[in-house]
């Protein structure tokens, strides 16, 4: 038969004064005050009115009897009478004790609020208030556990609970913290001795707690008892939500009276407002922390060339890892429709669980974080992992489809661990969408390399044959792989002796610039053969170009058209390095300096032609920014004044060969290590019989 507490229903003066210190006593359990010798706090007195010495929770020595009474309901009579003469000196010497102590407690009070104001950091308020606490109610230790939205996670202990087994995480809605959060004020608890037939069973499952003040029970698993057999727990409360709970206890059982939980709930009060702000900085740190260390595997997942399953694998291996859990991969057989994992303990193993159910309710562009307390399926794979002794709390994080397979694996902690939090369950969202990002990225890399390529083939630069001028053209990529640029060259026959030399330069790499680059090859050619002027062809082009770009893209050009009959060349130069001419009777360099703005930036822009005489021999060079912007290994560019430098002198050689010699050049200035596409043209007025018979 279960232990059925007793209430006071009246208590005289005498009563309340021997017992209480004259404080209220009326519907407290009379075991609150009053203890038979040699006994457990359970009531063992008996009821036929024979005289019990008895002892109050603070020891004062007394004689008890206790008998029934005629009136409705089970209702008894105790009468309390000093035991003997010297019970005055007695109480006195105790109430002077009891003094004591409750100056000690109010003292350790104000140091706990002294104490906090000047807290620097989380860490070290929480070791302030537990170590106080433990002084202030001289007990054996103090704990101090932060509220989530599933239960309550230790984030500190005193220095006393140094090397005790504690558990590091209360879930919500059972044991001594559901009592606590429950009743909604400090609780003074004791743990109830185990009985005789638990002791047989060799093991215990579960310890009882009973509250002091209503004497309610409750079953406390094993793995959730707080390292005390007498404890006071004061939940902390904050907006009407309970943010933390704080225990102070003592190995044995201990006396403790309604004014300590009265004084522990005042403290809770204060503390209430820096114990929220302490949680919120956790969690401010905690997601910091986590940001910080997904942007580093995100990084160093994106500085893989070819990205590989077992690249994945070690950045998800990572995540988890930082995140106190262990990874297992899972795998699906499409076949079979078994799916696959190698557990941490056991190895491998099929499990019971309908990946498309389980991922069905929380998938967002291909990837899901799906906690293993969610929904039905995840209970099963949870009860599943149990069974196995294997971690059971965590997440399924489906990744979607890559590599053409389906992808995801476990995030798993033990069963007496926490749960992943909102802060945890977002970082390992981030992992999985991190992931999918820089391979996707990868692969539309991949794509608009080969794009490009296949544009940069169909729109290769070349130089048509025209008779009346000798021409070469070098093109040189920045990249080993000779991605493709902007740079392109073209020089077009002309009907009526008249050929089109182009060279320009589009802004941007990849898919976008060949694209544009191919384009504007084929627009200026078809200006060309419609007889337009350099500066008309520019100005057409410019308007073409506004509104074929989507992108920020803009173009450099040389345009000129050689008239060889007269031996005149009409160019517009837009935005691009000034054309060099050396003259063939002097080898002297002169520079084609009219120039115009830039092709496709603004609408309202103003082209105009230059035009200059080309006698036979008279040598054209044309070349892109990628030149005249070169650097040594101390940064100095190789500049215009360089390259007039370089064909001077080469130019001295003869004109055959005079690109390449220049490249050369380039390469010994930089060290091999060109930053920008070069690209140059080179067209030297030959004699021509027929042109000049015209």
């Amino acid at each position: 038969m279960s232990y059925k507490p007793q209430r006071i229903i009246y208590a005289n003066n005498l009563a309340r004064g021997l017992l209480a210190e004259g404080n209220e006593i009326v519907g407290d359990v009379i075991t609150s005050f009053l203890i038979p010798d040699g006994k457990s706090y359970e009531m063992d007195f008996p009821t036929d009115g024979s005289p019990v010495l008895a002892r109050t929770v603070h020891g004062l020595p007394l004689m008890v009897r206790c008998d029934t009474v005629n009136a409705p309901g089970d209702t008894l009579l105790y009468v309390i009478h000093e035991r003997d003469a010297n019970i005055g000196r007695a109480r006195r010497a105790l109430a002077l004790v009891e003094l004591e102590a409750a100056n000690r407690r109010l003292s350790g009070i104000l140091n706990i609020v002294l104490s906090t104001l000047d807290a620097l950091d989380v860490p070290e308020l929480i070791s302030r208030v537990l170590e106080q606490l433990t002084t202030t109610m001289e007990g054996s230790g103090a704990v101090l556990y932060l509220a989530t939205t599933t239960g309550f996670h230790l984030r500190g202990i005193s220095a006393s609970l140094s090397g005790r087994n504690i558990p590091q995480y209360l879930p919500a809605g059972q044991g001594i913290q559901m009592m606590c959060v429950t009743a909604g004020h400090a609780l003074r608890i004791h743990m109830q001795a185990p009985s005789s037939q638990n002791l047989r069973t060799g093991s215990l499952a579960f310890r009882t707690a009973v509250d002091e003040e209503t004497g309610r029970q409750q079953d406390i698993p094993m793995g959730m008892l707080l390292p005390f057999e007498s404890m006071i727990c004061v939940p902390i409360w904050f907006n009407s939500h309970a943010v933390a709970l704080v225990a102070v206890g003592w190995d044995i059982r201990h006396p403790s009276h309604r004014d300590d939980a009265r004084l522990l709930d005042a403290v809770g009060k204060y503390l209430s407002t820096q114990i929220a702000g302490a949680l919120s900085a956790l969690r401010t740190r905690r997601s910091q922390e986590l940001y910080s260390f997904g942007s580093s595997l995100h990084d160093r997942l994106a500085a893989v060339p070819n990205i590989t399953m077992d690249d994945i694998k070690q950045v998800a291996q990572a995540a988890c890892e930082e995140l106190s859990a262990t990874f297992s991969l899972v795998e699906i057989n499409t076949h079979q429709g078994v799916v696959i994992a190698q557990l941490p303990k056991s190895g491998m193993h099929s499990l019971p669980v309908d990946l498309t159910k389980l991922i069905s309710k929380n998938e967002d562009d291909s990837v899901s974080v799906v906690p293993l307390d969610a929904g039905k399926e995840a209970l099963t794979l949870t009860s599943y992992l149990q069974q196995l002794g294997e971690p059971c709390r965590g997440a399924v994080v489906d990744m979607g489809e890559l590599f053409g397979e389906h992808q995801c694996f476990l995030a798993l902690r033990p069963l007496e661990d926490e749960p992943f939090d909102d802060i945890e369950l977002g970082f390992l969202r981030r992992i999985a969408e991190g992931i999918r990002e820089v391979l996707e990225g990868q692969i539309a890399r991949t794509q608009d390399k080969h794009i490009s390529q296949a544009l940069q083939l169909g729109m290769r630069s070349e130089l048509q044959e025209v008779e009346g001028i000798d021409a070469e053209g070098v093109y040189s990529s920045s990249t080993a792989d000779a991605y493709v640029g902007g740079d392109f060259y073209d020089l077009i026959r002309l009907p009526k002796w008249f050929a089109c030399v182009i060279m320009g330069d589009v802004s941007g790499k990849g898919v976008e610039a060949a694209s544009v680059s191919a384009a504007v090859r084929t627009a200026l050619g078809a200006y060309a053969w419609q007889g337009l002027s350099p500066a008309r062809m520019v100005r057409t082009l410019n308007r073409f170009l506004l509104g074929f770009s989507r992108l920020e893209t803009f173009a450099t050009l040389f345009v000129g058209i050689v008239d060889l009959r007269k031996g005149v060349l009409t160019y517009c130069s837009a935005g691009h390095p000034p054309a060099l001419l050396v003259r063939a009777h002097t080898n002297m360099v002169e520079t084609l300096d009219v120039q115009s703005g830039v092709v496709g930036a603004f609408e309202e822009m103003h082209y105009q032609d230059g035009v200059v005489q080309l006698n036979t021999g008279d040598t054209l060079v044309l070349y892109t920014d990628g030149v005249t912007e070169a650097r040594d290994k101390n940064g100095a560019f190789f500049g215009e004044d360089g390259l007039r430098e370089a064909v001077m002198r080469e130019i001295e050689v003869g004109p055959k060969g005079l690109l390449n010699r220049l490249l050369a050049t380039l390469d010994v200035f930089t060290g091999r290590n060109l930053e920008d596409d070069v690209a140059m043209v080179r067209l030297t007025i030959a004699e021509s019989s027929d042109a000049s018979s015209k």
